[in-house]
Formats: structure tokens, C-alpha cells, sequence
């Protein structure tokens, strides 16, 4: 697939700090690696890869069009030419994205039709920050972090018992690389951990379950973490009577993408005692609207989208572009490779 002596234009279409530009350069002689932080979209915080709103001129448009028709690699999709990539970048093989759930964002733009001898590779590398962030808010809940927050306003030293999580039972819908991270984590801490996936994993949780078994596993659960992707498949996976089978005064954290839970569903059982609490980092309606009612619960901790975010993302995402560079050069099976059936 590569000559030894073929020169390869990998295009760098996203923020990363210059080192870690300079770690790539160091992979390879034959890559031509090209970083124009001016063309693409400056970063919001550290770890952004979507960016503020960028306005190129006529002479910088061109230049960026110009670099995306040699390109033969891409780190991360052009979020400026979205519909029109396929046709931008005819010699593109490969594109590394920065992010985990591109499946539906891929079928969306049928990248997988119209590119059809391109391989698209996730970035699999937010599993930790996913995991310590469900762990957080598990141990805040049980813990009572709010009324401490509240007594150290008012300067009240009342004592009150909090709980436990050694012993309680988690089940986690996905095990992939974020759901794995979790149930790891969660069995670190003493929890019984119970999983569902499309493909078997039992040697990641204590006790594995297929599809078909997911009334049974919810009818266990005391904390239930949604950590898989979103698809035509998994929509409204998670509805009224899927919570009502959950153990009463149950946990909710959503990891993954909002459509998969019923939200009206969701908050009734909220209000009703069925969930004792959530921590929500996706919604159905992205930025989450003002008049929604999750603002004014307090037992639910909202993200915006940012649990999975790091200040060493792109350090960690480099290093796996970095090792999968090297594989691809040498003709290697690439890690982290999307099913564009699956779409994960």
C-alpha cells in the first residue's frame, strides 16, 4: 500500500499544540506533515477540536482547498467543508478523527459511501476522564456532596449518613472503550458490575448480558451508566418502562449521547423518587435549553458535553495517531477502526 520512497501528505485539520505537531513529524521521512493553524478553527479551551467560528479570506480558502486535494491523511474531519469532503479530498485513505462517537456523523454525510476506500479511525482515548467522571458523581451522590455544599454556606454543622458504593450493583449499557473504562473503575471501588453490549465482553464485568437479558440486568441495577453509541438502533433505548425497572431510588449517568434516553420519561421518574438522582453530560437538544427542567433539580449534575475533555487530550490523541502512523506506513491493521455498519 506505501512505497518506501512515496512522499504522504497528512493535513492536520484541528487545533494541536506545535510539540505534539513535531512528535508526528518524527514518526516518518516519507510524511509531509502540514500544520496551518491560521486555516482551521482556533481553539475555545484546551482539548477543543471543534472551535470558534472561523472566516478565511479568498486567498486562505484557496490555500486550504489546495491543501485538501493532496492530502493522503487527515487528523480529524474539516469542520469547514463538512458535505463537501469527499469531493475536497479525493486522495484522502485515512482519516484519524479527535473524537469517539463519529458513527452517526459518518453516516450522516455517508462518508462511508462516497469515500468508499477511506478508513476512518476513532480516537478512543476518553474512557478515563468518562470513568472518573461517573465514579465523581456516584460518590457526590452517595456521599451527600450537595448538603455539604449547602451547610457550609449556611454554617451549619449538622451531622447526617451518607452511603456506600462497595457492594452495590452497576450495570452498564455499552463496553466498549468508555464502558470498559467504567466497569474497571466501578469494580475498583468494591461495585458489582453487570453489562450489555452487541458483542460478548463477560471477562470486562462480573456478569454479562445479551440483548435480549436487558430487563433482567435493569431489574438489578442500582446505577445505571449509559455508554453507548448512538444509532438508529439504540434511540429512545431507555424509556418509562425501562426505569421503571430499575431499583427504586436508582442512579442515571449518561455518558454517551442523549437520544438513546426518553428525557420527559427520565425526569417523571426523577420527580417520582424512581431515580434518586442523575449526572447528565448529553442531551437530546444540545446546548441544553434554558426552560428545561434539569436546570432546577438538585439532584441531578449537568456537563456540557465536556466530561470526556481533557487538558491531555491531544497529548493522548497524538500518541494513538503517532503508533497507528507507524502501522499504517508498515501496512498494519490500524487500532480503533470504525464499523461503519455498527457505527462505532
Amino acid at each position: 500500500m506505501n512505497s518506501k520512497n512515496q512522499t504522504i501528505n497528512l493535513l492536520v485539520a484541528t487545533y494541536i499544540e506545535p510539540e505534539h505537531v513535531e512528535e508526528i513529524r518524527k514518526v516518518d521521512e516519507r510524511l509531509n506533515v502540514i500544520y496551518e493553524p491560521t486555516l482551521i478553527p482556533a481553539p475555545r479551551f484546551v482539548g477543543d477540536h471543534s472551535g470558534h467560528p472561523l472566516t478565511r479570506s479568498p486567498e486562505e480558502e484557496q490555500r486550504w482547498l489546495e491543501l485538501l486535494a493532496e492530502a493522503d491523511i487527515l487528523l480529524d474531519f474539516d469542520k469547514t467543508h463538512k458535505k463537501d469532503l469527499p469531493e475536497l479530498a479525493p486522495r484522502v485513505r485515512w482519516v484519524q478523527s479527535t473524537s469517539t462517537g463519529i458513527g452517526q456523523f459518518v453516516h450522516d454525510n455517508q462518508y462511508d459511501k462516497r469515500m468508499p476506500n477511506t478508513v476512518f479511525t476513532v480516537a478512543g482515548v476518553h474512557g478515563r476522564p468518562l470513568a472518573e467522571f461517573t465514579i465523581m458523581a456516584l460518590l457526590m451522590h452517595y456521599k451527600l456532596a450537595g448538603v455539604m455544599a449547602i451547610q457550609k454556606h449556611d454554617k451549619c454543622f449538622d451531622r447526617y449518613a451518607g452511603t456506600d458504593a462497595e457492594g452495590r450493583t452497576m450495570a452498564i449499557l455499552g463496553l466498549g472503550r468508555n464502558g470498559t473504562a467504567v466497569a474497571k473503575m466501578a469494580r475498583g471501588i468494591g461495585m458489582r458490575v453487570l453489562g450489555m453490549d452487541l458483542i460478548a465482553k463477560p471477562e470486562v464485568v462480573d456478569r454479562f448480558y445479551k440483548r435480549e437479558e436487558l430487563d433482567e440486568m435493569l431489574s438489578e441495577a442500582e446505577v445505571l451508566v449509559i455508554a453507548m453509541p448512538g444509532t438508529p438502533l439504540t434511540k429512545n433505548m431507555v424509556g418509562a418502562r425501562e426505569l421503571a425497572l430499575l431499583k427504586k431510588g436508582a442512579y442515571l449517568v449518561n455518558l454517551a449521547r442523549g437520544s438513546i434516553v426518553d428525557e420527559a420519561a427520565m425526569i417523571v421518574a426523577l420527580q417520582s423518587g424512581q431515580l434518586s438522582g442523575a449526572a447528565l453530560d448529553v442531551f437530546q437538544q444540545e446546548p441544553l435549553p434554558t426552560d428545561s427542567p434539569f436546570w432546577d433539580m438538585p439532584n441531578v449534575i449537568l456537563s456540557p458535553h465536556a466530561a470526556s475533555i481533557s487538558d491531555r487530550e491531544n497529548g493522548r490523541i497524538v500518541e494513538l495517531f503517532c503508533d497507528n502512523l507507524r502501522h499504517y506506513l508498515n501496512d498494519k491493521p490500524l487500532r480503533n477502526v470504525l464499523n461503519t455498519e455498527l457505527l462505532y
